[in-house]
């Protein structure tokens, strides 16, 4: 660090999810800076023990006001100071310190359809992809947290050349693990499954309850609790509601949950089942193995850069995650009827009958 150096902290569109948890973390971190400051989003909530020498900006959620942070930004920092940008996007002008800009946002970087956003959020990825790609030169350097995820951006031309640096982190490191040890076994048809996930489309809900209705289908009912916040949600969670009805579906949605009592349920399941098609970390993953849960995952390899799971699915298949979910419980796979060639062709001969 340079003596003198100032640390900024540009959060102005950071306020809930994932996101909002890191950067409380690192609010609550003591940096060696003598002066640190840090532009959040009026409805940021701050975390006890802030550092006493942070300075606090708050920016209301306004396309003036966050161009006037971003004018501010680039006035107050100097050639000494060090920036980090929290929110996917560098800054708007360009800045004199070091800026590190920490890509969270899969969206913004991978060649991916935004089908399935309502227009509001299409728009915003579609301007936030194009600030990332044309201010990408007012970035020192990009952060990003799984080697898939740096993979991904390199791949996509928009770090523009700058070092881009794999830092997981979390607000707690404690507990981690890749894989359970031992192996849990399965833990039977009572099984209770918990799956913390908003409801944009990649977290793909809809393939998860369709598993559920086949688990139905087969007499299997184990207990599967959701997180979906019902008025942003509203259409996802009314067709949820009719699924279950209309199956009998053991199935709880919780509402939003805080990040305090996301940890708590973490205590009253099974099993983590994470069905998601697409994430830049996976926070529920590396939460669930912090809490000594097991995980029934998609196989990819955002899953794989942070865990082991104990069973793993096609997310794009309803057959495949209800296997994966018989497999956790330990429920029997009907044996394929495998005949050879004289059973075959009686069989065949028979039909014609």
């Amino acid at each position: 660090m340079r003596a003198g150096a100032r640390f900024f902290i540009h959060a102005t569109n950071v306020h809930h999810g994932g996101g909002a948890t890191l950067l409380r973390a690192l609010l609550g971190t003591h940096l060696p800076h003598p002066a640190v400051s840090a532009q959040l989003d009026t409805r940021m909530a701050l975390p006890p023990g802030l550092a006493e020498n942070t300075d606090i900006r708050r920016v209301k959620p306004s396309l003036w006001q966050r161009l006037r942070a971003e004018w501010w930004l680039a006035g107050a920092t100097s050639s000494k100071d060090a920036v980090l940008c929290f929110g996917n996007l560098p800054p708007l002008f360009k800045t004199a310190g070091r800026v590190f800009v920490l890509i969270q946002n899969r969206y913004l970087i991978d060649d991916v359809s935004l089908k399935g956003f309502p227009l509001k959020a299409r728009l915003r990825l579609q301007i936030e992809r194009w600030w990332l790609s044309a201010r990408a030169a007012n970035a020192y350097a990009f952060v990003v947290q799984t080697p898939s995820m740096e993979a991904i951006l390199r791949a996509s031309g928009k770090a523009r050349g700058k070092p881009v640096y794999v830092l997981p982190f979390i607000s707690v490191s404690d507990g981690y693990q890749r894989s359970l040890t031992p192996p849990q076994p399965g833990t039977g048809i009572s099984s209770r499954f918990l799956y913390v996930g908003s409801g944009e489309p990649h977290k793909n809900h809809r393939q998860l309850i369709e598993a559920w209705c086949l688990l139905a289908q087969d007499g299997l009912f184990p207990a599967l609790w959701l997180t979906l916040d019902g008025h942003a949600n509203a259409d996802l969670c009314a067709w949820i509601a009719q699924k279950k009805q209309d199956f009998g579906l053991n199935l709880q949605n919780l509402g939003g949950q805080s990040h305090e009592q996301i940890k708590q349920l973490y205590t009253q399941v099974q099993a983590l089942i994470f069905p998601s098609t697409f994430e830049s970390f996976g926070l529920p993953l590396i939460e669930a193995r912090q809490a000594g849960l097991p995980v029934v995952a998609s196989e990819l390899d955002f899953v794989r850069d942070v865990l082991d799971p104990e069973q793993v699915f096609d997310p794009q298949s309803p057959v495949s995650i209800a296997r994966a979910v018989k497999r956790f419980m330990g429920a029997s796979e009907e044996a394929l009827p495998l005949l050879n060639a004289a059973e075959f062709m009686k069989s065949l001969l028979e039909k014609c009958e």
